[in-house]
């Protein structure tokens, strides 16, 4: 019989906390990136030619869309000569883009992890001064021209030269997190820290932690809401 220990409840109760924090901001902000630029997409970009490829994307500002019931998914985000100085806030909502146009914009440096979570990215246009994240062995194809960078076709880091599956615990297996980047999952009936402990994950303790903490996060922001209105 699996028990479920305080340290599994922890985890749980601050797993909860990471996703009603980050949902919520995460469908509000497409929105944002798309609007970041006045314009829609140009036509004969690369962005504006993969989202016409396809009927049920959804064209919305600098992006295009894929609608899954509620939810909009960014494929395709075309952010060329927005004049940014970095792009790490935008791209933490695109990370389910498979094209990415960033060029002409005055970056001088991205963080190493700014394409972290991006496994479906094929295409990233960058200026030129910038390398292409994990590396020019990262990508099948990197060309270089006299404005931009562009690094084509994403390679999965757990399948190229130096694989780096052997990093992973026992129990786990290594899954592709973006460019150059991968991470540990846990195999089938492992879970928990390093993937030590086997037998089914504690659902029934999980959502019944699940419930309680949904009905008071919802009064807590029902309250703040209503406060906020009378107050104005």
């Amino acid at each position: 019989m699996c028990k479920t220990t305080r340290t599994d409840l922890s985890f749980m109760f601050f797993l909860l906390i990471f996703l009603y924090s980050w949902f919520p901001v995460t469908q509000g902000s497409v929105q944002k990136v798309c609007s970041r630029c006045g314009g829609g997409l140009r036509n004969s970009s690369a962005v504006g030619e993969f989202c016409k490829f396809n009927s049920s994307f959804v064209l919305e500002g600098r992006c295009c869309l894929q609608r899954h019931g509620e939810q909009e998914l960014i494929v395709g985000l075309d952010l060329w000569n927005c004049s940014l100085t970095q792009v790490d806030e935008y791209l933490d909502q695109a990370f389910t883009a498979v094209i990415i146009d960033l060029s002409d914009n005055p970056v001088t440096n991205m963080s190493e992890s700014a394409f972290q979570g991006f496994i479906s990215l094929q295409y990233l246009a960058l200026p030129q001064l910038l390398e292409c994240p994990g590396g020019n062995t990262s990508w099948e194809h990197v060309d270089i021209f006299k404005s931009e960078r562009i690094c084509k076709g994403q390679k999965d880091a757990c399948n190229a030269t130096g694989d780096m599956s052997w990093l992973c615990p026992e129990n786990s297996l290594c899954q592709p997190d973006g460019p150059g980047m991968f991470q540990c999952a846990c195999a089938s009936s492992y879970y928990g820290y390093k993937c030590l402990k086997e037998g089914a994950f504690p659902m029934l303790e999980f959502f019944g932690i699940l419930g309680p903490l949904t009905v008071l996060t919802s009064a807590l922001l029902w309250f703040s809401q209503r406060r906020k209105a009378k107050s104005s």
